[in-house]
């Protein structure tokens, strides 16, 4: 999978409430930490929810309801 691909593939996570799943997809393509993988989904979150705010299928605060890490 290539750099785009996966960042692609993240986003469409993102966008669609897959939380785990991004995170373990991030895991997976950088080969890093559960930790550094959820720092980057955040900061992919946070660029996404700014540049694309009409495209996530819930707001912000629903988003990270029943999310605790």
């Amino acid at each position: 999978m290539t750099i785009g691909a996966a960042i692609s593939l993240v986003d469409d996570q993102i966008l669609s409430h897959q939380i785990l799943r991004g995170i373990v997809t991030l895991r997976d393509h950088l080969g890093c930490s559960l930790h550094e993988a959820l720092d980057a989904f955040v900061a992919r979150y946070e660029v996404l929810r700014v540049e694309q705010p009409k495209a996530f299928v819930c707001g912000h605060d629903e988003y990270w309801a029943n999310f605790c890490s």
